[in-house]
């Protein structure tokens, strides 16, 4: 569709209502009708590799990451929870997508999905909010819209411009208990162990007593 489209770089579509949202591990999300933030954007980064697909997943993570610090202020409760979703405290604020067409060895185009709870009030789950149940505020969707897009475009030129260890070092500092002993849950067992890094190709290395362990999306989850 977007080959034989010719869509451009930067191609933004918003939408007000979404009942059949897909999120990370196959994750369904439903999104109140007009309260919040749902778009897609088209990125042609050419430049990366196959197997430098998560670089792309860490700039798209930070510019959102980006965009709510500017909203909230800087605030140690905001974090980014591996591999790209965005949490106030130990409740979700939003969460992103990316889907890769690759053409040879490289990436030919990106869809980047992103949801955002802005200004719904009640959620089904209490693991969830938003940024007016954290406020009190009710927010102009579209003025926010705007912003975000310009965090966006600010992290791809660093991603462009080689910028990695820059995005690799702004990630882990955002990055949800990070360097901290957490219970995980792995292959149904709740184990204690503590995220020391990420790897290149987006596997999170947590240490289990003492071993270091590799894990993929699948593979592991917050207990």
């Amino acid at each position: 569709m977007i080959v034989q489209n010719r869509a451009s770089e930067g191609c933004t579509v918003i939408t007000d209502f979404q009942t059949a949202g897909r999120g990370q591990r196959g994750n369904q999300w439903v999104a109140a009708p007009a309260e919040n933030l749902m778009l897609s954007v088209v990125w042609q980064p050419t430049f990366l590799a196959a197997t430098e697909q998560f670089r792309l997943s860490q700039a798209v993570a930070l510019g959102v990451h980006d965009w709510a610090v500017a909203l909230l202020g800087p605030d140690p409760k905001l974090k980014l929870k591996w591999p790209n979703d965005l949490y106030y405290g130990h409740q979700k604020l939003g969460g992103i997508l990316i889907e890769n067409s690759l053409s040879g060895s490289k990436i030919q185009y990106s869809i980047i999905g992103i949801g955002l709870n802005i200004n719904q009030q009640a959620f089904e789950l209490p693991t969830a909010t938003s940024f007016s149940l954290l406020t009190g505020r009710a927010y102009p969707r579209e003025a926010l819209a705007a912003r975000l897009l310009e965090c966006l475009e600010r992290r791809y030129l660093q991603l462009r411009a080689g910028q990695v260890g820059t995005l690799r070092r702004d990630y882990l500092q955002a990055l949800y208990r990070y360097q901290e002993i957490h219970p995980f849950i792995i292959d149904g067992q709740t184990v204690s162990g503590q995220i020391v890094g990420v790897e290149e190709d987006g596997r999170l290395a947590v240490a289990i007593g003492n071993e270091l362990r590799r894990f993929g999306l699948q593979e592991i989850r917050h207990a």
